[in-house]
């Protein structure tokens, strides 16, 4: 028999090569939801025979970057839910959240289309508590044709086309992957080419300005944005990295995770930004060559604008 409290969400998933991750992501929300969608870009491990395990539906499509994944997937993809709630594999929510959720959507009204949520992150299996990493406030849940994702590179946000968003104050989204530093290290070095492409596409205006959150409510997206793009993109190659660490190490008190949380702020929040950097200025010596940014981005780093 149909729980009739139970609210009607379709959750989507992108995997690839997620073993590790698949079966808690599901775990942690199979009793919230009524349908998982599991979208694949053609896994070699056992991705695709624990989602059958769980009863998820699994379409596959080639992989491009995250914006467009799952812009395929609500566009393309045939979805029961009247929600949709994003998740990444290597995410889960807690019993927090799987509580008190019905109990918002229930008494939502028409107008409200998203509703955001707080995420904690975890590194080398601590909750990473200081310098700016917590409450991130994501809209990962939204009614089915209210929202789309922003096409970019990297740092890509889900946005409400129509209506609008609530938070929800209890429970949490919780990133923690399990994979090892090698693994981590190595995925942050194709973020930063991803994160390079979208500074050179910001310096050279290779697209149309995108103010994606210029109707939305995600007040901390829309300043982060604004201080990337208006303030951090515009200091000297270098020097921003280490502001940054700065800021987040001491001003907003990282010191105070500890060992691990001095990793984290030295990894992502100097190493990966200086990596960022030095990508950069690795592409405008490049540029010398090239006869546009495009063909450069097109060419060297199989990027299509």
């Amino acid at each position: 028999m149909k729980d009739i409290n139970k609210p009607n969400i379709t959750a989507i998933i992108l995997t690839y090569n997620e073993e590790k991750h698949l079966a808690r992501c599901i775990e942690s929300i199979k009793v919230l939801v009524n349908e998982i969608l599991v979208v694949d870009s053609y896994s070699t491990d056992a991705t695709l025979s624990i989602a059958e395990s769980y009863g998820a539906k699994i379409v596959q499509n080639p992989f491009i970057n995250q914006a467009i994944q799952f812009q395929w997937a609500i566009d393309n993809c045939v979805t029961t839910g009247e929600w949709i709630l994003k998740m990444d594999a290597d995410e889960y929510v807690d019993a927090n959240l799987v509580l008190h959720m019905p109990r918002l959507l229930a008494k939502v009204n028409d107008g409200v289309s998203g509703v955001y949520l707080k995420r904690k992150v975890f590194f080398l299996d601590q909750w990473m508590r200081y310098g700016g990493s917590y409450p991130q406030v994501l809209l990962r849940l939204f009614r089915k044709g209210h929202a789309y994702v922003e096409q970019r590179w990297m740092d890509e946000h889900l946005v409400l086309s129509q209506g609008r968003g609530v938070l929800f104050e209890q429970g949490h989204l919780i990133d923690h992957n399990l994979n090892d530093l090698t693994w981590w290290t190595q995925k942050h070095n194709q973020y930063a080419t991803r994160e390079m492409a979208d500074l050179m596409t910001l310096k050279y205006q290779l697209l149309p300005s995108r103010d994606a959150f210029a109707e939305d409510q995600n007040k901390q997206a829309k300043l982060k944005r604004w201080l990337k793009e208006a303030l951090y993109a515009k200091l000297p190659l270098g020097l921003r990295p280490v502001l940054f660490f700065i800021y987040r190490y001491l001003l907003r008190f990282g010191f105070l995770d500890g060992f691990r949380g001095f990793a984290w702020h030295a990894l992502q929040g100097f190493w990966y930004r200086l990596l960022v950097d030095v990508k950069c200025y690795e592409f405008e010596v490049k540029l010398k060559h090239y006869e546009s940014p495009k063909a450069l981005l097109e060419k060297e780093y199989g990027i299509k604008l």
